[in-house]
């Protein structure tokens, strides 16, 4: 399956506001100090540890703007699954740009590349059962494209992108309701009022809640924070009358016996607001020496 990069309308101004808080009001003082203006450099991005790559186009884009001229070459691309050491790209151009690219081009591709790996590690995890490990809106602000796009590098599904698409009952919506069934009602109201084949998720915490979103023909039962032993009379309950979710609390050491209890999905916050970064390096050589205009 084909995964498209969000498109350069999102992306780009992500780099170039990146490369501008990096270059600050002084610019790159260490760089204009210390590096002869036509020198010329290139360099390899390398993995320093297992993972799956992501941001190399981002990466790309950061060195790019800097220097339109510079040559960027893909060894593994977007989506790859690479092991220790394994070179990512190579790039050249003028030094100054590229030493003051760097740290931007880094954070965006270690950053996305971290979600990628940890977001296959979860889906290996589960792997045998058929249930879907799908993200949140848990995102940085202004990156949520970037970061979804990273989950489905890792072999996630993507979630609502926005509040716009899709009807999700959580517990603040359930509470401000203030009445005695609001899961049956908030479903039943949902159900009611949700575009013509949106489906409508409402979030529970127990079995009574979960009889009450079937009896408001809930088209998801998300089944937040319960235990393997609770998903699994929860799923008896509803018995394929309602796709089944589970969320909260989920981790690498439980996500298997989640899986196992019978749930259609998993959703995952932690692959989006908790992956660590991988750990990608940049190494450069001087490929001229230059001469210091004047």
């Amino acid at each position: 399956m084909t995964i498209n990069e969000p498109p350069a309308l999102l992306v780009e101004p992500l780099v170039r506001a990146a490369l501008a808080e990096d270059l600050g009001r002084a610019g790159d003082l260490t760089t204009d100090t210390i590096m002869l203006a036509d020198a010329r450099a290139r360099g390899v991005l390398s993995a320093r540890k297992p993972g799956v790559v992501a941001g190399i186009a981002v990466a790309s884009m950061a060195f790019r703007l800097l220097d339109p001229a510079v040559r960027f070459e893909v060894e593994r691309p977007d989506g790859a699954a690479v092991g220790a050491n394994a070179p990512l790209a190579t790039v050249s151009g003028q030094a100054r740009a590229l030493l003051t690219a760097e740290r931007v081009a880094l954070n965006f591709l270690q950053h996305l590349s971290g979600i990628a790996t940890l977001t296959h590690r979860f889906c290996q995890a589960v792997r045998g059962y058929p249930v879907a490990i799908l993200d949140t809106r848990k995102t940085l602000p202004g990156w949520r494209s970037l970061q979804k796009w990273a989950v489905a590098l890792g072999g996630g599904i993507n979630h609502r992108r926005s509040l716009g698409d899709g009807i999700l009952i959580k517990d603040n919506h359930l509470l401000l309701l203030n009445q005695k069934e609001a899961v049956r009602e908030a479903s039943r109201l949902a159900k009611s009022g949700a575009p013509v084949g949106m489906q409508t998720i409402v979030e529970v915490e127990s079995l009574e809640e979960v009889a009450q979103a079937l009896a408001g023909q809930a088209d998801v039962i998300l089944l937040d924070n319960m235990t393997p032993a609770m998903v699994k009379k929860a799923v008896r309950l509803i018995n394929k009358r309602a796709l089944v979710e589970v969320s909260g609390g989920i981790n690498l050491n439980n996500v298997r016996a989640m899986a196992a209890a019978g749930p259609d999905r998993i959703s995952i916050g932690a692959l989006t607001h908790s992956a660590p970064a991988a750990t990608i390096s940049l190494e450069l050589y001087p490929s001229t020496k230059g001469r210091r205009r004047r």
